[in-house]
């Protein structure tokens, strides 16, 4: 029998056109609250002795999903390296805009750009000394980081934005530095060894020339370099997502970028939650236990200080290694012991067709009171629903092998409710950007913090801990 979720058969996924995108907004800003600004300018060049740097052609690492490596002159990069676009950003840790950007604006253009080949991303250091007197260690502290290795700068640079609430005014953040460094998984010997050498000091200080040769004086600002053309523009403050991707998609197209005028007109609207992620949203159904107010299943205590929303795909590798390797140790740590609320949303991506099928069989499963049972059995057997051609009978059986009412679960697989509410929530990770799984989405205070690709224990576990360190003290 041909499954109605088959490739060649995929109505779900028609519905989805109906489905509206609602993105992450952030007000435009820099910390020197400059204005944007557009102009052709030119590549700055750095020329000194430095560690990092090493030929873009060299075999890269991956780091969620994604290549990265350095730049022939040592800046810390993410994506193709043969990109059409590069957007080089100049930023510093503990400037609170460039936090923003980090945490609401750049994971939707890594996902839409970055991941697709696209854009590469380049970082370059631009702490602002007089204003973040000790950034300009937390800069060095992530290049030693990254002496070892790409896989080791990224952890770094984005544990460093993660907790600039703590190491913000430390008078001397040396040692809170080298603690993130270690949680990173570096080797802290060679770690202390390039901190004392002083040379990344002097390399933070290079990169700080570049973006002042470029006429930035504040941050976050950006690059674009177009390579067919060889123009590059330049653009400042913490803008909307929707100005990256009219630049983006202009300069893709071979078009000029908006204009100053029209950049500075782009409408900045307040971030709103979806009703769902709402306090209110996520309050336990009384009526329904187990289910959120919204309709999605949780586990874990409602009165938690830590919210954490997982998007998943049942025929998806990386969250079928998360669900079965890392998320137990996070059930033991900090679910059962009630400091994270884990709630659970389907997302199945259009390149698995019976991915939206094994969604809606958790679902049914669910009606009789074994969706989390349903939901880790469907990863431990993935290798066998996902690879026959009925996958429709093959987790009808399943179901029986939990003890579940076939009849009743074969009509509620075969019905409309399960999928509409496996649609539900595809539509409601469109709405905050999420473009890939295993995705996960954390409220403390109503600020979501998305984090996307699987992790080891040890990485998941350190920024929860972060996190919760940072709700504990009302941050």
């Amino acid at each position: 029998m041909q499954s109605r979720y088959s490739r060649k058969s995929s109505p779900w996924w028609m519905l989805l056109g109906l489905a509206a995108i609602w993105l992450l907004w952030s007000p435009a800003g820099a910390t020197a609250q400059l204005a944007p600004n557009y102009e052709a300018t030119a590549a700055p060049e750095t020329a000194t002795k430095n560690p990092l740097r090493d030929s873009e052609s060299a075999a890269l690492e991956t780091y969620q999903g994604s290549p990265v490596g350095f730049t022939a002159d040592g800046h810390p990069f993410r994506g193709n390296s043969n990109a059409p676009l590069t957007v080089v950003e100049y930023s510093d840790y503990l400037c609170p805009f460039c936090a923003r950007h980090f945490s609401q604006t750049l994971p939707a253009l890594q996902e839409k750009y970055g991941r697709t080949g696209q854009v590469k991303i380049v970082m370059y250091d631009f702490p602002l000394a007089a204003l973040h007197p000790t950034a300009p260690r937390g800069h060095a502290a992530a290049r030693c980081v990254g002496e070892q290795g790409a896989t080791r700068f990224w952890p770094m640079h984005e544990a460093l934005f993660q907790v600039q609430g703590e190491w913000n005014r430390l008078p001397d953040p040396t040692a809170f530095l080298a603690k993130i460094a270690h949680d990173a998984g570096a080797d802290m010997m060679a770690y202390e060894a390039c901190m004392a050498s002083g040379r990344q000091d002097a390399e933070v200080q290079h990169s700080v020339a570049a973006a002042q040769a470029l006429g930035f004086n504040g941050t976050p600002s950006f690059q674009f370099v177009h390579h067919a053309s060889g123009k590059t523009y330049n653009l400042v403050g913490a803008q909307p997502l929707e100005v990256f991707n009219r630049w983006i998609d202009d300069l893709l197209a071979d078009k000029e970028p908006p204009k100053e005028e029209e950049t500075q007109a782009a409408p900045a609207r307040k971030l709103e939650l979806p009703s769902w992620a709402t306090p209110e949203g996520l309050a336990p159904d009384p009526k329904h236990p187990g289910f959120t107010v919204s309709g999605d299943r949780y586990k874990g205590n409602p009165n938690a200080k830590l919210v954490l929303v997982e998007f998943g795909d049942f025929q998806c590798d990386a969250c079928q290694r998360h669900a079965l390797t890392t998320q137990p140790e996070l059930d033991k740590r900090f679910v059962e012991t009630g400091q994270v609320l884990w709630v659970v949303k389907h997302f199945p991506l259009r390149a698995h067709p019976y991915a939206p099928v094994a969604a809606a069989a958790a679902e049914c499963a669910g009606d009789q009171g074994k969706f989390w049972v349903m939901h880790h059995r469907l990863f431990e057997q993935m290798e066998e629903w996902s690879t026959v051609n009925d996958p429709d009978t093959a987790l009808v059986k399943l179901a029986g092998g939990l003890e579940l009412d076939r009849a009743q679960f074969s009509a509620c697989l075969q019905g409309r409710k399960a999928l509409e509410r496996v649609l539900h929530d595809v539509h409601d990770g469109q709405g905050i950007g999420v473009r890939n799984v295993p995705a996960f989405v954390l409220f403390q205070d109503e600020t979501p913090f998305v984090l996307v690709g699987a992790r080891s224990v040890q990485q998941f576990a350190t920024t929860l801990q972060r996190q919760l360190k940072q709700a504990k003290a009302g941050r």
